[in-house]
């Protein structure tokens, strides 16, 4: 369980933002956190691994303090069980696969976690190999095993599949959410990416202005009530053609392009470019603007 209230005064754009979060995650949740950029995202994370301190707040993991203003207690962040995936990598340049995940061992740590990560990650055959002979998708599961190698608590990834194709995308999901489940992680996820968030997450909170203005199940956060049906894919608006009361909706679903006949909203019509949510209900199509 993470019991999070903090706040920290901001310079944003247009001007000063006050970040005030309160959080409860239930733990082995899997929890994006979705909003414009510089909404607050990775100072919240900074804030919860111990790199950044609050302006005051408490946080309180799995019943250990970590943070807390009040009483002057603050953990240093090698303390605290966090394991922080950065959308750069952050791998070190001079170091091969093997030895970048060796470093992240602390002292006296048996080196067995490191062989099981190799396996789990499928990285055996890159062990000798330096970051820069690796392609995006071969450098993020390589700092997720190195994120991994100190048995965290909980599993930070701050938009680490952003510069991802999506087939790569796709395959590095099924490896975290593996990870998640094998090592029975809390894991916050910063996404901008729709169809990521509905397939991965249990919980969505969106922050805006440094506010949580929004939160529940990704589905029902997005349509702003729930959606139900047995197929649900998501997807983005490719052209709109308007037939009397009917509408034809091309929509862009991974690599494949989807017609869908709906009726024509007047409040909230559909235009290209638009993210969409497309549910089946009792073999009716909805198409549902998200975000």
């Amino acid at each position: 369980m993470i019991d999070l209230s903090i706040e920290k005064l901001l310079k944003a754009p247009s001007g000063e933002m006050n970040l005030s979060v309160q959080m409860n995650i239930p733990k082995g949740s899997f929890v994006c956190i979705y909003g414009k950029s510089g909404a607050g995202k990775t100072t919240l994370f900074k804030i919860l691994s111990g790199i950044m301190h609050p302006d005051k707040g408490k946080i309180v993991v799995n019943d250990q303090t970590w943070l807390d203003t009040q009483n002057k207690i603050n953990e240093p962040p090698q303390k605290r069980k966090v394991g922080f995936v950065f959308q750069d990598y952050a791998l070190f340049p001079n170091m091969t696969v093997q030895e970048n995940l060796n470093y992240a061992l602390q002292k006296g740590q048996p080196a067995d976690i490191v062989d099981e990560l190799m396996e789990l990650m499928e990285l055996g055959g890159l062990a000798e190999r330096k970051p820069e002979t690796l392609s995006g998708g071969q450098k993020q599961r390589v700092a997720l095993a190195r994120a991994l190698v100190q048995k965290p608590e909980i599993l930070l990834l701050d938009e680490p599949l952003s510069a991802l194709d999506h087939e790569m995308r796709t395959k590095l999901q099924q490896y975290i959410l593996k990870v998640h489940r094998q090592y029975h992680l809390t894991t916050l996820l910063i996404s901008h990416d729709v169809s990521e968030i509905l397939r991965m997450a249990d919980v969505l909170y969106h922050l805006e202005d440094g506010k949580i203005i929004r939160q529940g199940k990704p589905a029902e956060v997005f349509t702003r009530k729930e959606i139900s049906g047995k197929l649900q894919l998501t997807g983005e608006v490719v052209s709109v053609e308007s037939q009397d009361f009917i509408c034809i909706v091309t929509v862009l679903v991974g690599n494949e392009l989807v017609k869908v006949v709906t009726v024509r909203d007047e409040q909230h019509p559909l235009h290209p470019g638009d993210k969409v949510l497309i549910a089946s209900k009792a073999f009716n199509p909805v198409v549902k603007r998200i975000g």
